[in-house]
């Protein structure tokens, strides 16, 4: 059932799920990442747009890379997981609408600081969830754009399988947590080669 190469949805999540495997820092991760996720389409609202609408037909929305990125991680979600993946894009989709909305009503010049703020504060918890709770740095460090792509529609699966018990596939569970346990091996095997 599983996928290969980009669209290896076992492969995605068992990079980033063996970066927390702690239930703390899992919770942190739920509750800072999707906003990470809006505050960032705020900030983007504000780039060039690439096609602009006649007069009166846009209603506030802008075609620019907000946009792009929003149809980006939709697209990529739908192409991991049909189900998870449909719910994640109509999430992201309403994330697009409402920064866009929000960052019209502010204006930049307090959107800016709005979007500071907040990813700060969320940034500063996820990095306490890693150093106090994980022990281990965040996934970010090894694969960039994998975090970023991943994590939004990691913590939705997490949300789904622990609320609904919601599995993309029978069996899908058991092989990633094989994959992680895998893994955590090797990168414990690595810190102790370090350490002696």
């Amino acid at each position: 059932m599983g996928r290969t190469g980009l669209f290896d949805l076992e492969r995605h999540f068992a990079f980033y799920g063996a970066y927390h495997s702690n239930p703390v820092n899992i919770l942190i991760h739920t509750v800072f990442v999707w906003p990470i996720l809006f505050t960032s389409l705020v900030l983007l609202y504000f780039t060039p747009s690439l096609y602009t609408f006649p007069a009166g037909l846009s209603h506030g929305f802008l075609l620019n890379f907000g946009f792009v990125f929003t149809v980006i991680y939709a697209l990529f979600y739908v192409c991991l997981d049909k189900k998870a993946g449909s719910l994640a894009a109509l999430l992201c989709v309403l994330c697009w609408v409402g920064a866009s909305l929000l960052a019209a009503r502010l204006g930049f010049s307090l959107a800016w600081k709005v979007v500071l703020a907040a990813q700060l504060f969320c940034w500063t918890g996820q990095f306490i969830g890693h150093g106090v709770f994980e022990k281990r740095a965040p996934a970010l460090l090894d694969n960039l754009v994998q975090a970023f792509l991943m994590a939004p529609f990691f913590v939705l699966l997490e949300v789904l399988q622990t609320a609904f018990g919601y599995e993309p596939y029978p069996g899908f569970h058991a092989s990633v947590k094989e994959k992680i346990d895998a893994n955590l091996k090797e990168w414990c095997e690595k810190k102790q080669k370090k350490i002696s």
